[in-house]
Formats: C-alpha cells, structure tokens, sequence
C-alpha cells in the first residue's frame, strides 16, 4: 500500500515541471527581460519534465505504445510547420520580395529614383503635414524607404505639433517638404485631387542633395523658340530644367560675340534663320574648348551651321521625314515619326520600346570622322513604314525611286570628342611633319590647332574641306604652325570631352508635346548628358494606368443589350427543347 502511494506521489511531483516552464514563460514574457530568474524557472521546469517523461517510460512502457508512437509523430509535425512557419515569418521581416504584376509597373520606381536613393550621401527625411495618412502616398513612401536606410518620412499633424508647422512654415494641410541636414524644401501639397508626386519628389530630393548647378543657356536671335508660355514656346522644357537643377538664360551671340565661360551646355531650338559666321565660329570655338551643345534644326530652315556640322560628321538631310506606322495612333498625319526605337545611350538605355513622336522632322546623315563617336539616338521604321519625302510641296505623301530616301531614318545622333589640351607651363616643343596629310582644297589648306588632340590619328579636322575654300578653325594664339607639335608626356596634358547632340526637329519639346510620352525625356536626358553630371540621375516620368475601357457607341450598346438579355436565353431555351426532344 504504502509503494502504490509513493508511485502517486512521484507522479503528482512531476506535474511540477509544466508548472515551473509556464511560470518562467509568463515571467519572461511581461517583464521583457529574459534574466536569471525566469531562465532558473525554465531550467528547472524542463528538467523535472525530462525526468518524468523517463521515469513514467520506465514503469509503463508507454513510448513502445503505438498510441504514443502516433501522438509523436503528430506533435513532431506540428512543431516542425510551426518552425517552418516562423522562419517563414523571419525572412519575410528581414528581406523584403515584391512582385509588381500591372502591365505598366505601376507600383514600382523607376530606376532613377532608386539610384539616386541608394546613392544618398546623408539622411533624408519627408514631412507629411496631413491628418489622412492616403494609402497611395504611403505606398510610395514606403518604396522609397526599402530602397534606402537613410529615407524616412513621418505624417504630423499641423494641430498637433505647431511648432514643427511653424519651423517649415506650413500654411496649409497637405504640405509635403524634404529635409536633410539644415536644408529644407517643399515638394508639393497633396490633396484630393492630387496624390504625392514620384516626378516631383525625385527632382526635389536630387536638388536638395546635388549642391552643384549647372548653367544652361538658349540660344536666341534667330527665330527660336521662345521661352516664355507662347504658341510654339518651350516653356514646359524650361520648367523642366530648373526642376532638374539647371539654371536657363538666354543667349544672343550677336551681344557677346562668345559663349560665356559658366555654360555647361548650350542649347539651339528651332532657328528659323541663319547665324552669322562670327557666331557660328564662337559654337566653334566653344565646342573646341570641351563644350557641350544641343541643336534641334527642324526642316525647311538653313541655319548655317553646316561648317559646324562638317566637323562631326553630321549632314542635315532637307527631306521631310515620314511614317505611316504610327499616324492613326499619334493622331497627326505621316509627317509626325512615331519613334520605338532608340540606340544604347545613356540618354535612351531606360527607354525600352517606349513612344516618342516628332512632329515635322528631317533625318540626319552621319559619317565617319576620326575622334568622334557617333551614337544614333531616334530611328524610325524600315521601309515601307518610314521614308524621307523629297517632294514637300505635294498634298500626297508616296515614295517615289530615286528621289526619296529609304527608312530606317536617323532622327537624331548624340556624338563625343575628345579634346587634349596642353599645360600652359610645358614649352612648347619646335614643330614636326604631320605623320598624316593636311586636308587639302583647291590651292589652301585650312589650318589645324595642335591643342585639340592627343595624336595625330585622334584628330577629326582632316574631313573639313569644301569644294572651294577651307574652313578655318580656332588655334591658340601661342601655335604658328599649321602642323602638331611633338608629343609630351601624359602629365603634360589635361583631356576633356566635348559633346554634342543634334536633333532633326524642335517641335517635340514645345509646350503641350513636352509632356506626351517620352518627348520631354529624350529633351532632359539630352541636356543632362551633355552636361557632363554623370551623378545626376536622368528623367524618367511616373508610369501611368492604362485607359482599357471599351467604348461602345448607341448601335453597339443596343446590340449588346438585345444580345444579352433576348438573344442568348433563346438560344440556351431552344437547346433545352431540342435535348428535351430527343430523351422523349
């Protein structure tokens, strides 16, 4: 008698060891401190528990059970889903997958936006100054946050913390600003109607961290395009530089006779007259000197700057180019080039397949000239699709053989060239024979500057002839010879690069296209490369929902009811008659 009670008492003891495990969980759990007491709780617990489940395994046989060889293997598998499950959990909370499934990738950066945010030198913070916190800018928020540690962002209400509003000078709710370091800058104030901007606060978060400015200046004089809200303006592309960083100012060569020395970039939209040589020579001189410069000749206009033009290989076709691929999507005739396809640039890498179109544009010509680069940019489609229209005057736009022009057409062409200057302190060595012939014309020759090159091989001069007289060329005042002088050493010579781009058209960033597909990207990229900003992300828009709702006139309605509602229940009732008659 007194074994069997021992045997209970055993047992009843070993209750003790879930007892003491719960009371170590409970007291780890709600002080949040796994110290030495809940741990000594836990120790114990396990342990007596061990030594029941052996003791009571000794007396009863009860693990050879297949009852308990079952419940094993039940809670076996359980703890092991629930392990699976909670690493499950773990990885989801320590890498973040997301798949973005909408056509157009609409939950999704593009790819500046996240360079520029990877790359952030120091924390950026945004200020949401709303009550509403809107699910849409929250999601963008927070794409912006995932792509770097150093983003936040906080909603505050202006109530609430007025201070906060005053410090930023809030004056309204909805007011979204950025702030890094002692810079402060407002991005845009949301509302109903408009949501957080991914354009805006990529522009704005690049101005703030960017602290250099890069000066940009339009040339005017010669009929170009105006600058201000016009008919025909590009005020909507002047808008877009300063959201980019860039400082415009117009330019009239005529007044200054050169270019001045802060312009990183220059830019000639739609001359409908011709420059003076003087001016043509100070692009010249310009470009010569590491310049950079954007020129959009649209058709039917001479701007004179073929000399310019001759020197990098580039000719202006004056046909008009013409597609008939894209005329009822653009919706404006074959003289207006639909352009999906673009040359591997960094102005064009992030474009894909996507649309720009070119109002009344000529193609352009390219050879090949020593030292210079030439990327094509803008191509249209083969023939029959695309081809250069010789006759502008007649109403019906036909390829005709052996006057017109083929596609695919170049619409545009991005070129570099490298330009080695010498050091002022290096004397300059005496002159030696040129290991390559001058350029030659009719009884002259046309000098050629010993500082625009490294070698005589990288040197583009040698294609500068015309049929009658030479095309001089700017040469330092120090260098009488028209022959390079010897090679010094690389130390003695610094490297630049010039850039330039020409576009066969100008009407593609006027106000109102600037907007519409990719045309105001391939206008910034262009003035971004040619700045020389490497760092500077380019412009790539937000995407965009598209519109797949079918619209259906009054006949087509109608006919869709009746279909519905008359048509399809008879056809479906006179199956029913027709099975209904065979089984009879």
């Amino acid at each position: 008698m007194k074994i069997v009670a021992k045997k209970k008492l055993w047992k009843y003891l070993f209750w003790l060891g879930p007892f003491l495990i719960a009371v170590g969980l409970t007291v780890g759990l709600v002080s949040e401190k796994w110290g030495l007491i809940p741990l000594a709780f836990l120790i114990t617990g396990i342990a007596i528990s061990g030594l029941g489940i052996i003791w009571q395994s000794y007396e009863t046989n009860w693990w050879k059970r297949r009852s308990t060889q079952a419940g094993t293997n039940a809670l076996v598998a359980t703890l092991a889903v629930l392990a699976i499950l909670g690493l499950i959990n773990f990885l989801g909370t320590r890498y973040h997958l997301r798949a973005d499934l909408t056509e157009s990738q609409l939950f999704t950066l593009a790819p500046q936006s996240r360079q520029l945010v990877s790359v952030l030198p120091q924390p950026v913070k945004v200020w949401v100054f709303d009550i509403n916190q809107n699910t849409q800018d929250r999601e963008l928020l927070e794409n912006y946050q995932r792509q770097s540690s150093k983003f936040k962002y906080e909603y505050i209400d202006p109530q609430a913390r007025p201070g906060l509003a005053e410090k930023f000078g809030v004056k309204d709710y909805g007011e979204v600003y950025l702030e890094s370091g002692d810079k402060r800058q407002l991005v845009q104030t949301v509302n109903q109607n408009e949501r957080l901007s991914e354009i805006r606060l990529t522009s704005r978060l690049q101005q703030l961290t960017n602290s250099t400015t890069a000066k940009v200046y339009l040339l005017q004089g010669h009929g170009e395009r105006q600058l201000s809200a016009a008919k025909g303006a590009i005020s909507q592309a002047v808008q877009g530089l300063g959201d980019k960083n860039f400082t415009t100012s117009p330019l009239n060569l005529g007044e200054t006779s050169k270019v001045p020395e802060d312009a990183a970039v220059v830019i000639v939209a739609g001359p409908k007259r011709g420059l003076f040589e003087g001016e043509v020579k100070a692009l010249q001189d310009y470009l010569n000197h590491g310049g950079n410069l954007l020129l959009m000749i649209d058709p039917n206009t001479d701007p004179k700057l073929n000399s310019l033009l001759e020197e990098w290989g580039i000719r202006l076709d004056n046909r008009l180019a013409v597609d008939v691929s894209g005329e009822s999507v653009v919706g404006l005739g074959p003289a207006a080039p639909l352009v999906t396809e673009y040359g591997q640039h960094p102005i064009t890498k992030d474009f894909g397949n996507g649309n720009s179109f070119y109002p009344i544009s000529r193609p352009l010509e390219i050879t090949s000239v020593p030292g210079v680069q030439a990327t094509p940019l803008l191509r249209t489609k083969p023939y029959p699709k695309s081809w250069a229209e010789s006759d502008l005057q007649s109403e019906k736009l036909e390829f005709n053989e052996g006057k017109d022009l083929k596609g695919p057409l170049t619409l545009g062409v991005a070129l570099t060239r490298k330009q080695a200057a010498k050091s002022a302190s290096i004397p300059q060595a005496a002159p030696t024979p040129s290991p390559l012939p001058s350029p030659t014309t009719q009884n002259k020759t046309s000098p050629t500057p010993s500082a625009s090159r490294k070698t005589p091989q990288a040197s583009p001069l040698p294609s500068l002839t015309t049929k009658g007289k030479a095309i001089p060329t700017p040469t330092p005042a120090a260098t009488a010879s028209p022959t390079p002088s010897s090679p010094s050493s690389p130390s003695s010579q610094t490297t630049t690069e010039s850039r330039l781009v020409v576009l066969g058209n100008s009407s593609f960033a006027t106000d109102g296209l600037f907007q519409q597909q990719l045309n105001g990207d391939v206008f910034l990229n262009s003035v971004t490369w040619l700045s020389q900003q490497d760092q500077q992300p380019l412009s790539i828009r937000p995407k965009e929902p598209k519109n797949r709702r079918i619209t259906l006139t009054t006949t087509q309605g109608n006919l869709l009811i009746l279909s519905s509602l008359l048509v399809l229940p008879l056809i479906g009732f006179a199956i029913a008659v027709l099975i209904w008659w065979k089984r009879r």
